[in-house]
């Protein structure tokens, strides 16, 4: 296909990918299995996230990315290029990409994922940010002169960002996100309970009965790990209190990242704010109570976008949608 646009939200967790006129047309896990030797492919995405923690010596599943940015460059471009690849087929034709990036990250951070994606068999490569894609894609009109504050909480990276006319007035990307609620979910339960579980199983408890706010009832899950003291396998109870009192100290670190955007925020836009309410969008938004959370400590009505896990792709989607016109005025960066 000629002059196929993909739209690429390139997480730390998981990637989607947007290809123009058909919507999302993958969502993967942002997982590489290889051999630790030859640095051959052996998986990527979803069947490379089953082999977390169950490899043999020869064999690491890693991530690439890590807290929003390239932690390995080389594995980020095989792996994109098997997502184009898997999406885009044996086309002769090298596709345009707008990729999605945290707020806070650098040029040179920038240029490593351009040259990835570009190395990757991209013809050319743009950014967006992503707290402007999120907006766009949770149904904000960001191009009119009104403040709006959208809160994208992935799996590396949380970026807080108040938007007016199209363009970020004030931003704070914050290394606490999905993947640091799981580490400290890992950590609670070693301490507490003096057991070891791996991050799958962390993070498996934290959608299930995770909580930064108290729940009306109060929910148990049953999880496995290694004893501390035995050595040996161990099955242990543990309650939605509990994984409270485990998340709280996180998700109050996102909440005064908010409070710090909004004391730099302008006064007449901190009114658009309190009328509009705050955007929660992104994967990690879902945590029980983070909304109820945000509006008690902030005294402004939050609320998770709908779709919120896709709003950046959606977002970015949309941007691909209108290339000629929106597109021009958002990307920050091409590829020369």
């Amino acid at each position: 296909m000629f002059g196929q646009n993909i739209g690429i939200d390139l997480g730390t967790s998981s990637a989607l990918l947007y290809l123009k006129g058909k919507g999302i047309v993958l969502c993967e896990p942002s997982v590489v299995a290889m051999d630790r030797d030859t640095r051959r492919i052996y998986d990527v995405g979803s069947a490379a996230q089953m082999m977390i923690g169950r490899t043999p010596g020869n064999i690491i599943a890693i991530r690439p990315l890590r807290e929003g940015v390239i932690s390995d460059y080389r594995t980020t471009e095989k792996m994109i290029k098997y997502f184009l690849r898997k999406v885009c087929g044996n086309s002769f034709f090298r596709p345009n990409v707008i990729i999605c990036v945290p707020s806070g990250v650098t040029e040179v951070e920038e240029r490593a994922v351009i040259d990835a994606a570009v190395q990757a068999g991209a013809k050319c490569a743009h950014l967006i940010e992503e707290p402007i894609a999120a907006a766009i894609g949770a149904g904000i009109d960001i191009s009119k002169p009104c403040g709006n504050m959208v809160v994208d909480i992935g799996g590396g990276t949380s970026d807080i960002a108040v938007i007016s006319l199209g363009g970020i007035v004030v931003s704070q990307s914050l290394k606490i996100a999905g993947d640091a609620f799981d580490e400290t979910i890992v950590r609670f339960i070693r301490k507490r309970k003096s057991v070891m579980i791996g991050e799958r199983t962390a993070e498996q408890l934290k959608i299930s009965i995770g909580c930064v706010y108290p729940k009306d009832t109060v929910e148990t899950a049953t999880v496995r790990g290694r004893c501390l003291l035995t050595g040996l396998p161990k099955t242990i109870e543990i309650t939605s209190d509990e994984m409270l009192e485990a998340l709280k100290e996180p998700a109050m670190s996102i909440v005064d990242g908010v409070r710090a955007v909004l004391e730099g925020t302008p006064p007449e836009l901190i009114a658009d704010i309190s009328e509009n309410g705050i955007v929660l969008t992104g994967g990690g938004s879902l945590l029980y109570g983070l909304d109820k959370l945000l509006s008690e400590e902030t005294g402004i009505n939050a609320h998770i976008a709908e779709d919120a896990i896709s709003c950046v792709a959606i977002g970015t989607g949309k941007v691909l949608d209108s290339i000629e016109g929106l597109a021009e005025s958002l990307i920050n960066t091409d590829k020369k």
